[in-house]
This record gives C-alpha cells, structure tokens and sequence, in this order.
C-alpha cells in the first residue's frame, strides 16, 4: 500500500517536536538511590525510547560508567542533582559517540563544575544547552521537510511501483550523510583539543573500549524480554 507522504512527513515532523527533554524544573532537589535514578530517567525520557520495553538507563549502566570515570561516585550510596545531569549528557551523547569520545567531552566539565566548585554550576550549563536546542526545534523541522523534498524530486525515470521506495532510501541517506558529517566534525574538534599525552591517551582508550562493551552488554541484555 502506498503511503501517503505528506501524511508521513507530517508525522516525522510531529515526532521531533514532541522528543522528550528533562527540563530543568523537573530535576529532583533531592539526592536519589540508585533505583531512584533509574526510575526517574525512565520515566523522564520514555519517548525517546524505539520499543517499549528498551531500558533507558540500568543499574549496570551506571556502575560501569562510575567504574570508568564518567560519573563521579555517589554520596553514601546517593546521587545528586549533579549525577543525574551527567547521566543525562551521557545518555545522548553514547547515541553517537564512543565512550573515549564522551570521556573527552565531559571529563573536564565535570571536573570543573561538579560540585559547585566552578563560576558556574552544572545545572547552570544545563540550562543553557537546554535553552539552545529547544529553540533548534524549528530549524531542525524546516531542515528536514526540505530534505524530504529534495528527496521526493529524485529517481523521476524509476517505474511508479518502485519510485516511492527509493525516494525513501534517498531521504534516508541524506539524513545519513547529515548525521556522518556532524560527527566527523565533533570528533575532530576532539581530537584537536586533545591534550592528553600518547601514553595516557592509549591506556584511556583502551579502559574505554572495554566499558563500551560492557556497557553495550548491559543494553543488549536490558531489551531482553
């Protein structure tokens, strides 16, 4: 059956604008257990999950990320408005990057502002990321509808029964090739500002890959029935 395709950029649209965002006034003002957190973020973000029964955060996840230096270790069994920002920050960062990547993103916010030890807080860089991409919402909306168009005036000599699916796979890879892009970009605005030193960086890549794995493990495990 043939879809219809305004119907279905439509939908597409609707979708990003309803994606979840934890907003800043809806974080906890008190320090959470661990299934706490895990509860909180599940709840916070479920619409950003693809099946129903995908975890959003698990208690695995958590341990190996506190285990290899990307989350600070909770107080008295404890986490703070702070370590629910950082998960937060990991969470959409690991949709995209690596776990070495994400290391050399937020390592040195987290040691500069976790704990309220900086000039601002991590709340405060929270609440400004959070103020720039709610007002990305429509450009990114406006991005995508002229994709999808450019999209539809492609393959015009493909016989009708088949032109709707490979204008499909075209609008897919232009979405492709957008996100390629970026993050060939963000890895090398990383690498450029890598100061770390060979030796150092091996062993942090190597400690890296093996928390990816585990990690992934967790998350495989975690969308078992």
């Amino acid at each position: 059956m043939t879809i219809d395709t305004k119907d279905l950029l439509n939908s597409i649209l609707s979708n990003l604008a309803r994606i979840d965002y934890v907003k800043p006034e809806d974080l906890p003002n008190i320090d959470l257990y661990m299934d706490q957190v895990t509860t909180f973020m599940d709840r916070q973000l479920a619409a950003s999950k693809r099946f129903e029964e995908d975890k959003i955060l698990t208690k695995t996840m958590i341990n190996n990320y506190a285990k290899n230096d990307l989350l600070p270790p909770p107080q008295k069994k404890k986490y703070t408005k702070e370590h629910i920002l950082t998960l937060i920050f990991i969470y959409y960062f690991k949709n995209i990057l690596s776990i070495s990547d994400i290391q050399a993103i937020l390592n040195p916010v987290t040691e500069k502002y976790f704990g309220g030890s900086g000039q601002i807080s991590l709340e405060d860089i929270y609440a400004e990321v959070f103020r720039l991409e709610k007002s990305e919402g429509s450009h990114l909306q406006k991005d995508i509808a002229r994709k999808f168009q450019l999209s539809r005036e492609t393959f015009g000599d493909v016989d009708e029964a088949n032109r709707e699916d490979m204008q499909m796979f075209a609008f897919i890879c232009l979405l492709c090739f957008d996100v390629y892009v970026k993050k060939q970009l963000i890895e090398n605005i990383i690498d450029s500002r890598v100061l770390t030193k060979p030796e150092e960086a091996a062993k942090k890549s190597k400690k890296a890959e093996e928390a990816a794995k585990k990690t992934r493990k967790a998350e495989e495990a975690a969308k078992k029935p």
